[in-house]
């Protein structure tokens, strides 16, 4: 097995190895969350169902065909290819699921999904013991398993397969497995999804759809999980401003072509709200993906969309670039400014959040007294954290006299009061220049 390698941002790598960055100033601190963790409930024609599953960056790409029954660069997986542009982790779950194995006389599919009729199970004679054969299961026309055996009753389950063991073996051809077929992705499987994810922690959930009632249960799901719950995340969703929320974006563009769904770029806008680092902007972000996407708009029209908090991608030149960095909230109020507009600010709040709530929750809770001294410790890690933000230009100016940590109503709660600066990248340049 190779070491671990590559590059961080927090000091939280599992494997030993050489992880190195060339920055300008190392700005790590394992009191920091890790980005780059995304949700996504797809649909499928392979995989487990009824539940959430993990995928790394690294899965993907080596794995994709076992995963999710398609090679990488299958068009199949284009929409993932785009996700995992941006992301490290995806927890993703089957909406599909529900339909029939498909199965002939001597396997069944390892899954339900009309990807089992592509596979084909061929008998041979062994060509050194004449008692025996090579049972070789197909995918299409690629070998994904040989086994040699004199019954059936010797047979292992594959990737691909489970073997019948009272079949009867006998030389022949490469016989399809049949009736394979998928699930319905309705309203339903979209809850249970919503439902199973509630205990895992990501950066951003996309939903892929241009059903307005998904786009309303996911925009309330949201709302409720990050204001009732705790769990700070952003969700991606195809046209639909009508959230005026802060934690639900809103991609304008359409994409185009033959079989398209129109709000695939979603696949790449929960990849970059994922894995955008706290302390820096999407803004100006290009594209780089394989959809064709709508993106002909005149000047009034984009100031249109910055007005109505729609996440839209523009022409430069050759290149689509992201216009503005923000969700869809439009409707501000004395406790959320302007500011809010901003994913830039909602990143760093939401990381603050779950760090803090981090911090508490492993360090505290349940073992440190809630007394002077143990509200000072507190005190300090707060402010440790947020020196740290300081120091990578997330927040500015933070100044920890104006941070307190005092006891509650109960004896067995504190009272934290804080202010931050949020900084967000450069959008706008006015310039005079007077010529003597």
């Amino acid at each position: 097995m190779a070491y671990g390698g590559g590059t961080f941002l927090v000091q939280n790598k599992v494997l030993p190895g050489a992880y190195i960055n060339f920055v300008s100033k190392s700005y790590s601190s394992d009191i920091f969350g890790d980005r780059g963790y995304a949700a996504m409930g797809l649909e499928l024609d392979w995989g487990p169902e009824g539940e959430v599953f993990t995928v790394t960056n690294g899965d993907f790409q080596t794995d994709s065909l076992k995963l999710f029954g398609y090679d990488y660069t299958d068009a199949k997986m284009q929409g993932l290819r785009e996700l995992f542009l941006n992301v490290k982790t995806l927890y993703a779950y089957r909406l599909n699921g529900g339909g029939a194995k498909a199965a002939n006389t001597y396997a069944t599919a390892k899954y339900k999904g009309t990807r089992g009729n592509d596979i084909k199970i061929a008998i041979e004679a062994n060509v050194d013991d004449d008692t025996k054969f090579d049972v070789i299961t197909y995918l299409g026309t690629q070998k994904m398993d040989v086994q040699t055996v004199a019954a059936a009753t010797g047979l292992l389950s594959n990737d691909w397969v489970d073997f019948k063991s009272d079949a009867t073996l006998a030389v022949t051809a490469a016989t399809a497995l049949t009736g394979g077929t998928n699930g319905t992705a309705n309203n339903a499987a979209h809850q249970a999804f919503l439902s199973a994810l509630e205990s895992y922690t990501f950066n951003a959930l996309g939903l892929v759809s241009e059903t307005a009632a998904l786009k309303s249960l996911y925009t309330a799901y949201t709302k409720r999980m990050r204001d009732e719950v705790g769990l700070k995340f952003q969700t991606v969703v195809y046209n639909y401003t009508t959230a005026d929320y802060e934690g639900v974006i809103s991609v304008k563009n359409a994409c185009t072509g033959t079989d398209v769904n129109a709000a695939s770029l979603v696949y790449w806008v929960t990849g970059i709200a994922a894995g955008c680092e706290v302390n820096k902007s999407n803004m100006a972000k290009i594209y780089p993906g394989e959809y064709t996407v709508s993106a002909d708009y005149t000047q009034a029209q984009l100031e249109a969309a910055i007005n109505a908090g729609e996440f839209t991608l523009h022409k430069v030149n050759e290149d689509l670039r992201v216009l503005a960095d923000i969700n869809t909230l439009v409707t501000v109020s004395d406790t959320k400014g302007d500011d809010f507009k901003e994913n830039q600010t909602i990143r760093v709040c939401d990381q603050i959040a779950m760090d803090i709530a981090k911090i508490f929750n492993t360090r505290y809770l349940g073992v440190v007294p809630n007394d002077k001294a143990g509200r000072a410790s507190l005190w300090n890690d707060i402010v440790k954290h947020h020196q740290k933000l300081n120091d990578i230009r997330a927040i500015e100016d933070f100044d920890s006299s104006k941070l307190t940590v005092e006891q509650g109503d109960t004896k067995n709660s504190v009272v934290v009061y804080d202010e931050i600066t949020p900084v967000n990248a450069m959008a706008k340049l006015y310039m005079t220049v007077t010529v003597a």
